[in-house]
C-alpha cells in the first residue's frame, strides 16, 4: 500500500488542498506517468485509477488544444487592429504633414507673387453726374485707360522687353474690382499692397462747356491733365495711357518709340530719363538710345560707346554683344566685330549657351554661318519676337539667295508686306533681285536693281543694320560694262573686306594680276579671322592654274566659315580635277549640308558621282 500511496501522490491523488490538485491536473509529470504504468501492471486499483488520469489528461489535453486555436485567432484578430491603427496613425500624420506643407506651399507663393507683383490695377474714375447720365461713367472711363495700354504694350515688339523684362507688366493690367469678405483674394490683395509694386491708377473726368479734362494719377506716376473738345476722349484717354506707360515702365516705353519709328523722341526720351531710372531700366535705355542716334544718322562711336555701357551694367545683355558687333561693323572694323562675337560666345558659355541664338546674326552674317542666321530669324518669328530691326521678308531672302536657294528666296521676297515706317524693304528687296540677277548671268539687270538698292542705301536705318553691302554694287556695275560706277563705289564704299575682295576680283578681270594678289592680301590683312576673302583668292588661284596655292586658300576659308558652302564647293571642283573623286564627293555632301538647294551643287556632285561609277 505504500508503493500504491506513494504512486497515488505522485499522481495527484492525494493533494493537500483543491487548488493544488487543479494546478497538478494541469500538468503531466512524465516520471509519475512512467512509474504509474508500471505499478499499474501490479496493482488494479492503481491501474483504474491510472487508467482515469490518463482519460481525464487527454481530455483537458483536447480542451487547452481548442483553447489555443480560439486564442490565437482572437490574438491574430487584437494584431490585425493593431496594425490598422498604426497605419490609420502614419495616414493621419501624412495626411497633416500634407496639409502643413500645402498651406506653406500656398503661403510661400502668396508671398512670392506679392514681393513680385507688378499689376496695374485701374479703379473706376470719378465722372461728373452728367457724363455719368450719357453713359459715361467712372467705369467706362477705367476700362478705356485699360485698352489704351493694352494696344500700347501690344505695339511693343521688343526681343529684350519679351526675353528679359519679365518683371514688366506683361498684360497683367485689369480693372480693380472691390472684394467682400476675408477670403484669399482679399489676402493676396494685401500682401500684394504692403509688399509688392502695384500700380494703382485712377483719376477723374471733367466736362467744362464744350471741353473735356481727363487727369490720371496713380503710385510712382505724377499726375497729368490732358485737354480737349467734347467727342475727344479717346484722343485723351490714348494720351494718359501714354503719360502711365512712359513714367512706369520708362524702358519699355522706349522700345515702343523706337517700334514707330520714333527714334527723334526715343532719343530725346531716353536722354531724359536715364538719370532717375531703376538699375533694371538703363540698359534698356542706353540700347534704345543708341540705336536711335545709329538710324537716325548719329555718331556710330556714340552708339557703340552706349552699348558698351549697357553691356557694363548687365554684362548678361546678349542684345547689347550683336548691337557692339554690328557698330563696329558699321565702323569698317570687322575683325573687331569677329572678336566681339568671340566675346558674346565666350559671356553665354558657348555656343549654344545662355544666349538666344538671334543675338549671333552678325556674327554669323561676317562668318557666313547662313543656315544659322537664317533659322534663328525663323525661330524668332516663330515666338513672336521678330527680327527687332528690319523686315523679316527680305532678311530671310537675302540669306537664301546666298544659300543659291532662287526659290526661296522669291519666296520670302513675295511674303513682304510694304511698310512706309520701315525703309530696308525696298532697299534689301533691291539687293536681293540684284543678287538672283546677277547669278542667272543677267549683268544689266543686276546692275539696275543694284543702283536701286544704292538708292535705299542712303537712308541711315539701312546703313545701320546691312554695314557695308554697297560693296556687292561694284562687281554688279563692273559685270554691266560700267567700271566708272564699280570704281567710284569702291573708293566711297569704306574699309570692308568685301569691298577688298571685289576690288581684286575687279583688277583680276581686268588683267592686272599683280595688283589683284596684293588686294587679296590687303583683304586678308583687314580681317583675317574672316573667311571671305581667302575664298575669292583661292577661287582666283584656281583660275590662273595655281591648285596647290588654291587649296590652300580655300582650306583657310572654310576653317574660317566652317558652315559656309561655296568654298567646300570650289575645293570639291578642284579635288575633282586632280581626280580625287573619294575626297571630292566628300567636299561635295559637306557643301549640301549649308546649302542643300543649291542646283549648280547639286549637278557637280552628280556628275563625279557618275565618273565614279
Amino acid at each position: 500500500m505504500a508503493e500504491s500511496r506513494k504512486v497515488s501522490r505522485i499522481l495527484g491523488a492525494d493533494t493537500e488542498s483543491p487548488a493544488d490538485s487543479m494546478v497538478a491536473e494541469t500538468r503531466l509529470d512524465p516520471t509519475a506517468a512512467a512509474l504509474a504504468a508500471e505499478a499499474a501492471k501490479s496493482d488494479p486499483e492503481l491501474a483504474q485509477k491510472a487508467s482515469a488520469y490518463f482519460d481525464k489528461q487527454s481530455h483537458l489535453v483536447e480542451v487547452q488544444t481548442e483553447h489555443l486555436h480560439e486564442q490565437r485567432a482572437i490574438t491574430l484578430q487584437l494584431l490585425k487592429l493593431k496594425r490598422f491603427g498604426e497605419r490609420l496613425r502614419v495616414a493621419l500624420q501624412v495626411f497633416v504633414i500634407l496639409v502643413a506643407t500645402g498651406i506653406g506651399i500656398g503661403i510661400i507663393v502668396m508671398l512670392r507673387d506679392a514681393f513680385t507683383s507688378r499689376r496695374v490695377e485701374i479703379e473706376p474714375f470719378h465722372t461728373p453726374p452728367t457724363l455719368s447720365a450719357s453713359g459715361i461713367d467712372g467705369t467706362v472711363v477705367a476700362a478705356g485707360l485699360l485698352d489704351a495700354i493694352s494696344r500700347l504694350q501690344s505695339a511693343t515688339r521688343s526681343t529684350a522687353e519679351k526675353r528679359d523684362l519679365t518683371t514688366a507688366w506683361t498684360n497683367d493690367v485689369k480693372l480693380a474690382v472691390p472684394e467682400s469678405g476675408v477670403t484669399l483674394g482679399e489676402v493676396s490683395k494685401l500682401l500684394r499692397a504692403r509688399l509688392g509694386h502695384d500700380l494703382h491708377l485712377n483719376g477723374d473726368l471733367i466736362s467744362t462747356g464744350d471741353s473735356l479734362t481727363l487727369t490720371v494719377r496713380g503710385d510712382g506716376v505724377a499726375p497729368k491733365s490732358f485737354e480737349g473738345p467734347t467727342g475727344s476722349l479717346a484722343k485723351l484717354t490714348t494720351e494718359a495711357a501714354e503719360h502711365v506707360y512712359a513714367q512706369a515702365e520708362p524702358a519699355l516705353w522706349a522700345y515702343y518709340l523706337e517700334d514707330a519709328g520714333r527714334n527723334q523722341d526715343a532719343v530725346a526720351f531716353c536722354r531724359a530719363a536715364y538719370a532717375k531710372a531703376s538699375a533694371r531700366d538703363r540698359p534698356y535705355l542706353l540700347n534704345v538710345w543708341a540705336n536711335a542716334l545709329a538710324t537716325t544718322g548719329g555718331d556710330t562711336r556714340e552708339s557703340l560707346k552706349l552699348y558698351r555701357e549697357a553691356l557694363r551694367l548687365k554684362p548678361d545683355f546678349w542684345i547689347g554683344y550683336n548691337n557692339v558687333i554690328n557698330s563696329l561693323w558699321g565702323l569698317g572694323d570687322e575683325e573687331g566685330a569677329w572678336r566681339a562675337g568671340e566675346e558674346l560666345r565666350k559671356a553665354a558659355g558657348g555656343r549654344p549657351g545662355h544666349a538666344p541664338e538671334t543675338e549671333y546674326q552678325n556674327w554669323d552674317d561676317l562668318t557666313w554661318n547662313l543656315q544659322a542666321w537664317r533659322d534663328a530669324i525663323v525661330e524668332d518669328l516663330n515666338s513672336g519676337g521678330g527680327t527687332n530691326t528690319t523686315a523679316e521678308g527680305p532678311a530671310i531672302a537675302n540669306i537664301e539667295v546666298r544659300m543659291h536657294d532662287w526659290a526661296a528666296a522669291e519666296l520670302a521676297l513675295g511674303t513682304t508686306t510694304s511698310d512706309d515706317n520701315d525703309p530696308t524693304i525696298s532697299a534689301i528687296s533691291h539687293f536681293v533681285r540684284g543678287r538672283l540677277a546677277a547669278e542667272a548671268g543677267n549683268a544689266e539687270l543686276a546692275a539696275t536693281e543694284m543702283e536701286a538698292f544704292g538708292s535705299g542705301y542712303a537712308d541711315p536705318i539701312v546703313r545701320f543694320n546691312y554695314p557695308g553691302y554697297d560693296c556687292w554694287i561694284a562687281p554688279a556695275e563692273e559685270a554691266a560694262g560700267h567700271p566708272n560706277k564699280a570704281d567710284a563705289v569702291l573708293k566711297t564704299a569704306g574699309t570692308y573686306v568685301n569691298c577688298y575682295r571685289f576690288r581684286a576680283d575687279i583688277l583680276d578681270s581686268r588683267g592686272d594680276w599683280a595688283g589683284a594678289q596684293k588686294a587679296y592680301a590687303e583683304a586678308v590683312a583687314l580681317a583675317p579671322d574672316l573667311p571671305a576673302a581667302y575664298y575669292s583668292w583661292g577661287v582666283a588661284l584656281l583660275k590662273h592654274g595655281d591648285q596647290a596655292g588654291a587649296e590652300v586658300k580655300l582650306k583657310d576659308a572654310n576653317t574660317r566659315g566652317p558652315h559656309w558652302a561655296d568654298p567646300l564647293k570650289v575645293w570639291a571642283d578642284l579635288l575633282a580635277k586632280q581626280g580625287k573623286t573619294k575626297d571630292a564627293l566628300a567636299k561635295y555632301d559637306e557643301a549640301l549640308k549649308y546649302a542643300p538647294d543649291w542646283k549648280q551643287l547639286k549637278e557637280a556632285r552628280n556628275a563625279v558621282a557618275k565618273q565614279k561609277i
